[in-house]
């Protein structure tokens, strides 16, 4: 059997044959694997794969995209569960605070503006940078 006989979009079951910081190996079939990416493991944040999934077991993926030319098969086991009700479909990751990097840059004056382009993003954040930059070197030759 090939790649290519998976259909994007698709609901297989398959064997988690290895499980790694970043995600876990399932074989679909004798000779075709796929890598769930730790982001497609379940709903919400994962820290630890280990303390979700383990070798041997049977699951449910969803095949994400198949590249015929390498032979990879990415795979989510979270496209085949229901949401929780009443979550988000994306949680919140915790964070520490630990004063590194800038502070507040998700958030703009539009608060519900909807979606934004990187190109949009990255935009803010330079003015935002720069904006910072200024006042720091107005505070410096003070």
């Amino acid at each position: 059997m090939s790649v290519t006989q998976y259909e994007v979009g698709s609901i297989v079951e398959g064997k988690i044959t290895g499980l790694k910081p970043f995600g876990a190996f399932v074989a679909l079939d004798e000779k075709n694997q796929g890598l769930v990416h730790i982001s497609e493991v379940a709903h919400g944040y994962v820290k630890d794969i280990n303390e979700v999934l383990s070798v041997g077991e049977e699951v449910k993926v969803k095949v994400k995209s198949v590249d015929s030319d390498s032979g990879k098969i990415s795979l989510s086991i979270r496209a085949t569960q229901p949401a929780p009700e009443g979550s988000e479909q994306r949680s919140e990751r915790p964070r520490n605070n630990n004063n590194r990097g800038p502070k507040n840059f998700s958030s703009n004056n539009n608060k519900n503006q909807g979606f934004n382009t990187l190109e949009d993003k990255l935009k803010d954040w330079l003015k935002q940078s720069n904006e910072i930059h200024a006042d720091l070197n107005k505070r410096a030759r003070k």
